[in-house]
């Protein structure tokens, strides 16, 4: 029998038309007309090659055929309509679904610990991955391949296919260790320059915020160090005669804030935007919806 010639409309009048055994009732069910249900019979009496039902004294009977047919179609239906509710709606509470994250080192301690007791207590059974990525358009690789379903950065190339939202800002404070002899009083952009710079690079740069606001005046400051690791910088600074700019988030969730003097910048530096990123194909679906605004509400700043 060739069944590509059956769409779902027909097998859902067929499984209507066996539960009521009657064309007006059955179309009532589904919401069609009843020249529409019948249209509906005869285009699967002719598919089929079977009567499938006949009229008897209590209404339309199922012919032997029909009731082979009735119970696995009946089954396929309310599968089909489980997985269609599933993407029309999301539980968290009772879903065991896995989520995947890209994040950088930053939103590593400062969201990621708030998205996992978020997690737990709106989806105790969900399931959550973390990838790390360090340059800013390893975001979009990740998103392209499906590796994950977020990610949290600096923000990334811009390309159509990828969305984004802003999430929390940092600002710039200098740090020196708690007794070198620039603490304690406001710092000029020649005590600035005359002191050996740590510069942070998670890219591997050797030009960052500092050096490009710097060069806008025709200046330039003497590295001592360039690591990748953002969160290394706090205590080698607390353990040397160095200073580091860095993002004051960093600082704060460092564990060294008691052992450094912070102190602001003498050159005007913008705040660093990290923005959520994710792929369009994943926009609308409401298990990814309810991801992100997990996400959302574990950023810093946000008002809970």
């Amino acid at each position: 029998m060739d069944l590509h010639g059956i769409d779902l409309n027909l097998l859902v009048a067929f499984d209507a038309l066996m539960k009521e055994r009657s064309v007006t009732k059955a179309g009532i069910r589904i919401g069609r007309t009843q020249p529409a249900m019948s249209a509906a019979l005869a285009r699967l009496r002719s598919l089929l090659r079977d009567e499938l039902l006949v009229r008897g004294p209590q209404g339309l009977q199922p012919t032997p055929r029909a009731l082979d047919l009735a119970e696995p179609l009946s089954r396929a239906l309310a599968e089909i309509q489980r997985t269609l509710d599933f993407t029309q709606g999301f539980d968290p509470a009772t879903s065991s679904a896995t989520f995947a994250i890209g994040l950088s080192d930053h939103p590593t301690f400062a969201l990621l610990p708030q998205l996992v007791s978020l997690m737990a207590e709106e989806a105790p059974d969900a399931t959550l991955h973390v990838r790390n990525f360090s340059a800013r358009d390893d975001a979009i690789d990740l998103l392209d391949a499906g590796e994950v379903d977020a990610t949290v950065g600096v923000p990334s190339t811009k390309t159509g296919r990828i969305l984004s939202q802003p999430l929390f800002e940092e600002r710039f404070v200098s740090i020196v260790r708690k007794d070198h002899p620039a603490a304690g009083h406001a710092v000029d952009i020649e005590t600035f320059l005359a002191l050996s710079h740590l510069l942070v690079s998670p890219e591997n740069e050797r030009f960052g915020h500092v050096d490009a606001a710097l060069s806008k005046k025709g200046l330039q400051r003497r590295l001592a160090l360039t690591l990748p690791n953002m969160y290394a910088a706090p205590l080698l600074i607390a353990r040397s005669d160095m200073v580091a700019t860095l993002m004051a988030g960093v600082i704060a969730a460092s564990g060294h804030a008691q052992e450094l003097a912070i102190f602001e910048p003498p050159v005007a530096l913008d705040p660093v935007p990290f923005v959520m990123s994710w792929h369009r194909r994943n926009d609308v679906h409401p298990a990814q919806r309810w991801f992100r605004a997990c996400i959302a509400k574990a950023a810093p700043g946000f008002d809970r």
